[in-house]
């Protein structure tokens, strides 16, 4: 990062990034199923509850890598 310019552009960058993921992070609380697929796991004893989304994880990985994949394709046009 060599000049201001840059470094002002890289920070939209990142602006638009955490905008980006408020914005999924806002639309996930409307999807019902994730979070309850097969293979998250939950336990709950007393006052003690963990919960541990693999399921919803590995759906979320799969379909990032997808994404990100065609992304990367289309701009090394």
């Amino acid at each position: 990062m060599g000049t201001l310019p840059e470094l002002g552009r890289w920070l939209l960058y990142l602006g638009l990034g955490l905008a980006g993921l408020g914005l999924i992070l806002m639309l996930a609380g409307r999807v019902p199923w994730l979070g309850h697929l097969p293979g998250d796991v939950r336990f709950e004893r007393g006052g003690f509850s963990c919960f541990a989304p693999l399921g919803t994880s590995l759906l979320l990985s799969l379909i990032l890598t997808v994404v990100l994949n065609v992304v990367i394709r289309l701009l090394n046009r």
